[in-house]
């Protein structure tokens, strides 16, 4: 029977003993070797199965890692690539616990051992848990922690809420910017940049005094129950529909929630004002209210009476104001950097003759 070493990789954003089955099966059955002292290890011990730390193949520091009373001794000048390949040989399995960086240094010391001498055993790469969707959101969360903790970054530790709203905006227009060009991704890393924003403002507000401080999980949990209540034809068994009473649907339970004394509450005011326009437009049409315009007293008013016009004319076409003023905006900052280059190209051209 050929031996074999088993490299067994988990999760490390999951708990530590949450293994499949034959995880469990070989970690129970054959000697197993680790790197270092991890929940994991003591997860495999609780389990009743015996674990021996090596190290990775250097001089460890024994004294750096938590007391387990029933670890094996350490041997901290112990090559485990030596180590795994006896008792692979003695017992015919022996598993490696990767760390959380997946141990690559090993697995490719290991790998080449076994190509040059392929006779010694098999390798085989087995995955006792596996990242869920989501799982580097954790990463994020944690790196931001070290991030605003004392040691962290000077910069982010000073900031509040109203410092960095500025910069909320800036990453939500950089974000549709890329999405008008197209460009998915760079969509990807400025919905990166949004994420930040989000879960930098979570980590400030945990620094909050005890009655108003909140975290991301507040946040993440206060999306979670609007989505599901929401979304009845999806969570709760109601009746689908058409896209249209789905929406009319939503509406009717962000009323009941918001508890609002106008449709046009909830607006973001701070928005541009093409797109401010068209909200109020839509709110105003959806509540069937036939709303005359503000009467014009000056030059400036009568100049806002006529772009509020100009909004409700698009939005009557199914237009989109504010994309298509946004558009022509871009087609003529093209043709001014034309220009420039053309009167820089005629001055380049005199200096010539």
């Amino acid at each position: 029977m050929t031996a074999r070493v088993v490299l067994l990789v988990t999760s490390p954003r999951l708990p530590a003993g949450l293994l499949t089955a034959a995880a469990w099966d070989v970690v129970r059955a054959n000697p197993v070797f680790a790197g270092a002292e991890s929940e994991l290890t003591t997860a495999v011990r609780v389990a009743g199965a015996e674990v021996t730390v090596l190290g990775d193949g250097s001089r460890v520091d024994a004294d750096a890692r938590p007391v387990d009373p029933d670890a094996r001794p350490v041997d901290p000048d112990a090559r485990p690539v030596e180590a795994l390949l006896a008792a692979a040989a003695e017992h015919g399995t022996a598993v490696w616990l990767a760390g959380p960086s997946g141990d690559e240094t090993l697995a490719r010391e290991l790998g080449l051992r076994l190509a040059r001498e392929p006779g010694l055993a098999e390798l085989e790469l087995m995955y006792g848990s596996w990242d869920p969707p989501g799982a580097r959101l954790l990463d994020a969360v944690a790196v931001m922690d070290r991030l605003l903790s004392p040691g962290g970054d000077p910069w982010k530790r000073e900031q509040t809420h109203a410092t960095l709203a500025r910069f909320l905006l800036e990453e939500c227009y950089e974000a549709y910017d890329a999405i008008g060009a197209g460009d998915l991704a760079a969509l990807r890393e400025e919905l990166g940049d949004v994420l930040l924003q989000v879960v930098l403002h979570a980590r400030l507000a945990e620094e909050l005094p005890e009655d108003e401080r909140w975290s991301v999980d507040d946040v993440a949990g206060g999306l979670v129950d609007k989505m599901v209540r929401r979304n009845p034809h999806v969570f709760a068994g109601a009746q689908a529909g058409t896209v249209e009473e789905i929406t009319a649907s939503w509406e009717e339970i962000k009323k009941a929630e918001k508890a609002r004394d106008s449709v046009l509450d909830g607006i973001a005011l701070s928005q541009p004002a093409l797109a401010l326009t068209e909200k109020i437009l839509e709110r105003a049409a959806r509540a069937g209210l036939d709303v005359p315009q503000p009467e014009a007293t000056d030059a400036e008013t009568r100049l806002g009476a006529s772009l509020l016009a100009i909004v409700a004319q698009s939005r009557a076409a199914g237009l989109d104001a504010e994309a298509a003023l946004r558009r022509a905006a871009l087609a003529y900052a093209d043709a001014v950097r034309a220009a420039e280059r053309e009167v820089s190209d005629n001055v380049s051209g005199s200096d010539l003759v």
